[in-house]
């Protein structure tokens, strides 16, 4: 890639006769890939080293010939440049994109090395696809249908392997199914920085294992998984629970910090049964925390909460918007929120404050960041605070102003959304004085001790927008449904704020908001909900670059420059 913002530099490559251009430099893996052109590989990873053991991507290559002694053409009777065609065919992840590279990726010799490599790969493999945890996601089953021959040739007895071995806390290891592309191995050093894996024995006994005194147990170990092209490495919580044709893919984002790591969220018939890394290389290349993958537990978890109570009582989502804007407007209105709240939701929380006037605070989650894809701010979105105007400073840890207005009786009611305030520092006995509603996912002890409760939905019920600590604007969308009869935040906030305003509620949808926020939002000028495209878009922070940012590792995030190589390191 060029400097700047120069364009880069393109290089001229013919692929099976046809010519293309493909940046100069570029892996010839990638590069066919860019152009529409397949070329079946295991071993290569863009985002790792060359390693070049599956030979799966051999190909003819050649460039055009040229007199050595007069650096003039060589031409053929036709008077076309002949082309010097290497005597073996090579393999395409270590070789890249030059002008004049000529490739063939359908000739006969390719064609017979594709199917005397896999005839290797499946000697002593197990035929057993229709349990393979890996059947409908597997490179093996679909590129030994492309590219095999489709029979074998073996008949001896296959070389049994060790199966369910545990490698950690979150891997299982079936080693028979292990074609030793050594992606994994290459991604806990290179990557996870954390060497444990490796080969032991020699030919067909080769086998992946940790070493001595080794478990696989980083917080990335689940990256393997992602990687691994066949059904070797598989993740120990969703190992055999769901075929993948069965799943649904939505595009979201993890809510573990302010990274913005993006994330797919795969569900069936409105369960959720797994979350994978979603590519991009400005935030999180391909990878993404194992403890952002369990958080789809919470949708299900036993404290959540389904029903709408005043004083301990269940009503109606009507009753309790409507003692929630009498509570408002008896006196002093204290508002208590945090990065949690999506974009839209900050923005609904900021007009019902400039109609109900009351101190916002933000309440700080941190957690010890690991300088990778966990920064030190636990909550996904104060930046959209400070974007949408909703607060001018950042969050605190501990709510002292609001515990002495509290102390003196200057505050009357106390909205809380999604915080607990009791963990938060306030004594129970002090939030008893004033009139408390809560709106939120779960139950707890701010909770139990509310006027008005008012569920909310999760992240995966539920379509919005967050700005992480890049101040990178993504979106994320609804991938299963919610409780029944729970709406989106911005529809209560919404019913609230008509309630004050003696309007009906228009229940707006997430681009309708987008609408208001692109005429009211500077930041937001000219943006659409539909025009934010998946790899988000990079929105001006230097407006707030003099607040004081916690200087610890993990929470500025510096995207590269360039993009991810081998050496990338997140």
């Amino acid at each position: 890639m060029s400097e700047g913002n120069a364009e880069p530099k393109l290089a001229r490559i013919n692929i099976d006769g046809k010519d293309y251009q493909v940046p100069d430099g570029m892996n010839l893996v990638d590069a066919c890939e860019s152009v529409g052109v397949e070329i079946p590989h295991y071993c290569y990873h863009s985002h790792l080293s060359v390693a070049g053991n599956c030979r799966m991507c051999l190909v003819e290559m050649g460039m055009p010939m040229r007199d050595r002694a007069t650096g003039e053409p060589v031409l053929d009777d036709d008077g076309v440049q002949k082309i010097g065609w290497m005597p073996k065919p090579a393999i395409a992840c270590a070789s890249n994109a030059k002008d004049g590279t000529y490739i063939k990726t359908q000739s006969p010799l390719v064609k017979s090395c594709r199917e005397g490599v896999m005839e290797f790969l499946l000697v002593n493999h197990p035929l057993d696809c229709p349990i393979c945890d890996q059947a409908g996601e597997c490179r093996l089953q679909e590129f030994s249908t492309d590219y095999g021959r489709g029979f074998s040739r073996y008949v001896e007895e296959k070389n049994v392997k060790p199966k369910r071995t545990e490698l950690g806390p979150r891997v299982t290891l079936d080693d028979e199914r292990c074609i030793l592309c050594s992606r994994c191995v290459r991604f806990c050093e290179e990557i996870d920085e954390n060497p444990v894996l490796g080969f032991i024995e020699r030919g067909s006994h080769s086998t992946l294992t940790c070493f001595p005194g080794k478990k696989l147990d980083s917080n990335y170990s689940l990256n393997t998984v992602d990687i691994c092209p066949v059904g070797a490495l598989t993740s120990t919580d969703f190992r055999f629970k769901m075929r993948v044709w069965f799943l649904k893919p939505t595009k979201s984002i993890c809510t573990e910090s302010s990274a913005g790591v993006n994330t797919e969220v795969w569900s069936r018939e409105g369960k959720i049964y797994r979350i994978t890394p979603r590519r991009n290389d400005e935030v999180n290349d391909s990878w993404m925390a194992d403890s952002g993958r369990a958080l789809y537990h919470t949708v299900e978890a036993e404290d959540r909460m389904k029903r709408f109570r005043i004083d301990g009582q269940v009503c109606t989502l009507g009753e309790a918007t409507l003692r929630a804007r009498e509570l408002i407007q008896v006196g002093t209105v204290a508002y208590v929120a945090s990065g949690k709240l999506s974009v839209e939701e900050q923005y609904s929380l900021r007009k019902l404050v400039e109609k109900e006037p009351g101190r916002v605070t933000f309440v700080a989650h941190t957690q010890d960041g690991d300088g990778r894809l966990i920064s030190n701010d636990a909550t996904p979105n104060v930046r959209g605070g400070l974007v949408t105007g909703l607060i001018k400073q950042l969050p605190v840890t501990e709510l002292e102003a609001l515990r002495d207005k509290l102390a003196a009786g200057e505050v009357k009611t106390v909205v809380s959304l999604g915080e607990d305030l009791i963990a938060a520092g306030i004594p129970p006995e002090m939030l008893k004085k004033a009139n408390l509603v809560y709106l939120g996912t779960h139950r707890n002890a701010t909770s139990d001790i509310a006027k008005v409760v008012i569920p909310t939905l999760t992240v995966f019920e539920k379509s919005g927008t967050f700005i992480n600590q890049q101040f990178r604007l993504q979106k994320f969308a609804q991938a299963v449904p919610g409780p029944a009869g729970l709406l989106p935040d911005v529809w209560i906030l919404d019913m609230i704020l008509a309630e004050c305003e003696g309007a009906k509620c228009a229940r707006p949808s997430t681009p309708q908001v987008w609408a208001r926020m692109a005429e009211e939002v500077p930041a937001f000028a000219g943006l659409s909900y539909a025009k934010i495209p998946d790899t988000g878009v990079l929105l001006d922070g230097s407006a707030y670059a003099e607040l004081p940012f916690p200087e610890t590792k993990g929470w500025h995030y510096e995207p590269a420059a360039e993009p991810a190589t081998a050496s990338s390191k997140f």
